[in-house]
């Protein structure tokens, strides 16, 4: 009824024998009925109605599941009712889906001339981003109280995200003439990795440098080590790993249970962690050798969940939920860092401080991610490297040309787990006690998603991942229940603006030439290069 109306009204108009004549011949000549292009005023009523909507089904999914919870009190049991969060969620999507509607989910020539001049003018000033990122680092310098200014902040940053995305806006490469930023590696890739590692190296002794700023930097690397070792599974092989946390628990228990058992030291307990997690990445990868895609996933999914169930409930062992605690710290040479006699302080003659332990964690876990990253490098450039990209990109072709794809899939799944289990064994002697809570599926997540976030087969992306997520989980500790929400909006709008991740252009791992160029993401296959 109302499609008929809407034609009784328009065949009425001043142009109505028009557009029946227009009609009367698109119908002769066989071609699709005519249709007026809506007016901006149909355009708004119709996406404002949309935005009306996405709101109201996001009230009746978040009033009784984040409005209304149980708490313990005297006497039972209580219903306490939290209606903020539900307006700020209610709020964001209804703002959200009214701009994708506006800006993002219309074609160009439907707009408006003032909509085109606007989307153009925002779209192409870079500087307005890096303005509301300067406010977000004052804000959060001189103001620990957040408030509704960092709401509308974040409101700021998906509207601009949303239009550079829309218009295709490429700030860095305007630098470069339009082209890739991954053409110019060869000129500044080692100036720059050489910069970095002299940083890295010096910053335990710069003037910022304080326990806290050390415990994050530790974290980044232990990140960055297990992104690059997922790396080698997902994004050179190809295959979907959505349970790596396991191989990451198996390492930190075999480091545990071997160290306070049988009494041996870091370095002697490392590799044998890294060689039993390695074999339980065989164990896994035989099963899934028929599997690819969704089901792959599935199934390393149910893998994780399987060896933290098997923690929990083999009580003799692993201690079960209480966890194994007292796992000794690493030595250096068998020189403790502790206070007393013996130790690395009195050996050295300096004055104790407990930040010297730090800091040999820091050294050690930076040590490791140099070794993966290195090792996972130069293993692409080698045949196993190129076997696990033939896989990538297509398992018939790659069958068809007489490679071992069952040897390539365990190699894969054997080289990442050992990557994990270096990790975990890091992360017990650094926590000193374990627990099978520190290894749920959220951390399956969290590495898979750093992986995708920086690119698949990058791996400098994978490092600007590990810290965007890092930062914004730090900065947002303060808001718990809006903390998931915000970096979640900004990763959807991250992939958004860069589909194939942050670092989209990937280096050939073999050329005829001796100069080989960097290929833009967009012009291969996903992930591929």
């Amino acid at each position: 009824m109302a499609n008929a109306t809407e034609e009784s009204a328009i065949d009425s108009g001043p142009v109505g024998a028009e557009i029946k004549d227009e009609r009367r011949r698109q119908a002769l000549a066989g071609e699709p009925p005519f249709k007026p292009e809506p007016t901006h005023g149909d355009r708004f009523a119709a996406a404002l109605k949309d935005a009306v909507i996405g709101g109201l089904i996001a009230l009746a999914l978040a009033g009784p599941m984040i409005g209304l919870r149980t708490e313990t009190a005297v006497g039972g049991l209580t219903l306490s009712e939290h209606w903020l969060p539900v307006a700020v969620a209610v709020a964001a999507v209804f703002v959200g889906r009214l701009i994708l509607n506006l800006f993002v989910w219309v074609s160009w020539d439907r707009r408006t001339d003032a909509e085109k001049l606007v989307g153009k003018y925002f779209a192409g000033k870079d500087w307005v981003v890096a303005v509301i990122i300067v406010g977000i680092a004052i804000w959060f310098w001189y103001n620990n109280n957040l408030s509704i200014v960092m709401i509308l902040v974040a409101i700021g940053i998906i509207v601009g995200l949303a239009l550079r995305s829309r218009y295709n806006i490429k700030p860095l490469q305007r630098l470069t003439g339009g082209r890739p930023l991954g053409v110019y590696a060869s000129s500044w890739k080692w100036p720059a990795l050489v910069v970095a590692i002299i940083l890295a190296i010096v910053m335990p002794f710069l003037p910022f440098a304080n326990r806290y700023w050390m415990d994050q930097a530790i974290v980044v690397l232990t990140y960055c080590m297990l992104g690059w070792g997922l790396n080698v599974v997902v994004g050179l092989a190809g295959l979907l790993d959505l349970g790596y946390v396991a191989f990451y628990a198996v390492g930190a228990y075999s480091f545990a249970l071997l160290a306070t058992n049988f009494d041996l030291g870091f370095w002697v307990c490392l590799p044998m962690a890294g060689m039993l997690a390695a074999g339980w990445g065989l164990i896994l990868g035989f099963p899934v050798l028929r599997l690819r895609g969704d089901y792959l996933a599935i199934v390393t999914l149910a893998f994780g969940e399987m060896v933290r169930i098997v923690i929990i409930n083999w009580y003799s062992l692993t201690n079960g939920p209480d966890g194994v605690s007292g796992i000794p710290r690493p030595t250096l040479f068998g020189i403790p860092f502790e206070r007393g006699e013996g130790s690395f302080s009195e050996i050295f003659g300096i004055p104790y401080e407990p930040i010297q332990r730090i800091i040999y964690l820091y050294y050690i876990i930076l040590v490791l991610a140099l070794v993966t990253n290195f090792i996972t490098l130069r293993l692409r450039r080698l045949p196993v490297g190129r076997a696990w990209e033939a896989l990538r990109e297509d398992e018939i072709a790659c069958r068809s040309l007489g490679i071992n794809t069952t040897n390539t899939k365990l190699t894969a799944f054997a080289v990442g787990a050992m990557f994990g289990g270096f990790a975990g064994s890091f992360f017990a002697t650094r926590q000193g006690f374990i627990s099978p809570e520190s290894f749920t599926a959220i951390e399956s997540f969290i590495i898979l998603a750093v992986v995708v976030l920086g690119g698949l087969g990058s791996q400098l992306g994978i490092v600007i991942a590990v810290i965007f997520l890092n930062t914004a989980f730090e900065v947002l500790r303060e808001l718990q229940e809006y903390r998931m929400l915000i970096v979640g909006l900004a990763m959807v709008m991250i992939m958004v603006w860069r589909p194939r991740g942050l670092i989209s252009t990937r280096m050939p791992s073999i050329t005829l030439k001796r100069s080989a160029k960097a290929v833009r993401g967009e012009l291969v296959g996903e992930g591929s290069g």
